[in-house]
């Protein structure tokens, strides 16, 4: 009971989080391996628990589906075959391997969480002569949310983060839209990962099935509410988790 309880709690949190700012693997996965889960399996199921959540989010801003649409034929193939190359590199690593990488994906994915409001001051300065160079600006766009699907895949763990930046360089300045786009396109990255995963057998099915549910119930209330939460507040308590996490994961890697 207290590992179903935690599992949903966290899975809440993860998706009123992504739903908010970005970020919430940060809370989803170490729970997971604070449970006992091998890392690799935490990470698939993490990513199916999120991207099954998603459908909350993409519901709560709703209101903003139609002005981002155009958006879509661009970014949205790109983001697909990224997803896909990221989970097979995935299923290609050791659960030992990965472990030793988990301290240093939750550092740079913290560092880009603390980072995102340099990422967005910059977006927005250079917005204008995006816009003058658009398709040089776009070219560059799409080139970056490959690499961004592909990380994605991978682990995914700040992927919001990178694409609100790289959205704000091709010219979009409302974050409503903005966060919209986000998240179709951070589901599309999840989803193409979790069908890979799901193949490869590497889903815990009983705390994906926790998991969904705590997402689905954060991610619709995250998305609702966001214009009503001190986003600032919620930013602090995530990169205090986000640290924390990496110190004692590097602490268990690596000096214990």
């Amino acid at each position: 009971m207290t590992e179903i309880l935690g599992l949903m709690l966290a899975a809440a949190a993860g998706g009123a989080i992504n739903a908010i700012a970005g970020g919430g693997t940060l809370v989803t996965f170490p729970a997971l391996l604070f449970f006992g889960t091998p890392p690799i399996i935490a990470n698939a199921t993490s990513t199916l628990a999120l991207v099954i959540g998603t459908s909350g989010g993409i519901y709560g801003y709703r209101r903003h589906l139609e002005p981002v649409r155009p958006w879509l034929w661009h970014f949205v193939p790109v983001s697909v075959a990224g997803g896909l190359i990221g989970a097979v590199l995935l299923t290609s690593t050791s659960n030992k391997t990965f472990s030793k990488l988990v301290p240093f994906l939750i550092l740079f994915a913290t560092v880009l969480f603390v980072a995102q409001g340099a990422f967005r001051h910059f977006a927005a300065r250079d917005s204008q002569s995006a816009h003058d160079g658009k398709h040089h600006a776009m070219g560059g766009a799409i080139l970056f949310q490959l690499a961004v699907a592909i990380y994605g895949g991978y682990f995914g763990a700040g992927i919001g983060i990178l694409m609100l930046a790289s959205l704000g360089f091709i010219g979009l300045s409302n974050i409503h839209e903005m966060n919209t786009l986000k998240t179709i396109l951070g589901s599309l990255i999840n989803l193409v990962a979790a069908v890979w995963f799901i193949c490869a057998g590497l889903i815990h099915w009983p705390k994906a099935g926790v998991m969904t549910a705590g997402t689905l119930l954060g991610y619709y209330l995250g998305s609702h509410y966001a214009q009503r939460i001190p986003q600032q507040r919620v930013r602090q308590i995530i990169t205090l988790i986000g640290f924390v996490i990496s110190a004692v994961t590097f602490y268990e890697e690596f000096v214990r």
